[in-house]
């Protein structure tokens, strides 16, 4: 049985416009001839996404002739919601993350991450319920190779999680041979194996180098970050996105240090191994 087969019934195809995730769009509609008015692609955008993200999301839509749906977290009189936006009217200076922080007047964090579960899970969830969806599955691009992240337990919600890409034990080899062969690409460096800036460009779940690396190659995009602990920092340990990385001593370490604490692949050295799972 062909894994990329959309199941029964309604089917939410969540896109985060990655080369992942981008992979496992082509392998459904190339799957299913198509896509039928039940399954709805979502793309879901935090204001922190690359211009490169944004118009690899936008190429993929044109190029493979399939409606993608672009939805930002928004409050509007207090009231949590979300708007539709396009490639063209899409925030890219961090406006809905702003606005979470501002509602949630404490940043996020490793233990507490509801940037992802707000702008990303709900923002969909909201959109879906006020289009009448009662329950659906959710296909997100998962690879057999990210165990890790496929075994954790899953909470009881209106829709059920499924991963075509594990299922079909397609990994991130099958990925890179994909996209050797397309015509197009997402224009963003990728170095050792992950993508360099994907998702929030410096979303705190990165890893040391990829920070560092944001911080010497778009200073102006890592200042957003930096900026958000400044105005919290009189929340002491909360007022990080991890208070055992500050970004602040991070930004000095770059900008004193210079070229020298980065390998030649610009990598930082000594740098932490984790990883951006958004």
């Amino acid at each position: 049985m062909n894994s990329y087969k959309l199941p029964e019934g309604n089917v939410q195809i969540s896109f985060s416009g990655g080369r992942t995730s981008g992979y496992m769009l082509y392998k459904i509609l190339e799957a299913n001839n198509g896509l039928p008015d039940r399954a709805k692609v979502i793309f879901t955008n935090t204001g922190r996404e690359m211009d490169q993200t944004l118009d690899f999301i936008q190429e993929c839509s044109d190029r493979w002739n399939v409606k993608i749906i672009w939805l930002e977290y928004d409050v509007d009189e207090g009231k949590i919601g979300f708007r539709e936006v396009n490639h063209n009217s899409a925030s890219r200076n961090g406006e809905p993350f702003e606005k979470l922080i501002a509602n949630k007047q404490v940043l996020p964090n490793v233990l507490m991450r509801y940037c992802t579960v707000e702008l990303k899970i709900r923002t969909a969830k909201r959109y879906l319920r006020k289009n009448k969806w009662k329950n659906w599955f959710n296909l997100v691009g998962l690879r057999y190779d990210e165990q890790s992240r496929l075994n954790k337990k899953e909470k009881k919600d209106l829709f059920v999680n499924r991963y075509p890409m594990a299922e079909a034990k397609d990994t991130i080899e099958d990925v890179d041979n994909f996209w050797s062969k397309q015509n197009f690409k997402l224009n963003l460096p990728v170095v050792r194996g992950r993508t360099m800036y994907g998702n929030c460009d410096g979303c705190f779940l990165k890893s040391e180098d990829q920070l560092a690396m944001l911080a010497k190659e778009f200073p102006q995009r890592f200042d957003w970050w930096l900026q958000q602990e400044k105005n919290h920092t009189h929340r002491g340990d909360y007022g990080y996105f991890n208070h055992d990385r500050k970004l602040l001593g991070l930004k000095n370490v770059v900008d004193t240090q210079q070229d020298w604490v980065f390998d030649q692949q610009g990598y930082f050295c000594q740098a932490d191994g984790g990883d951006c799972t958004g």
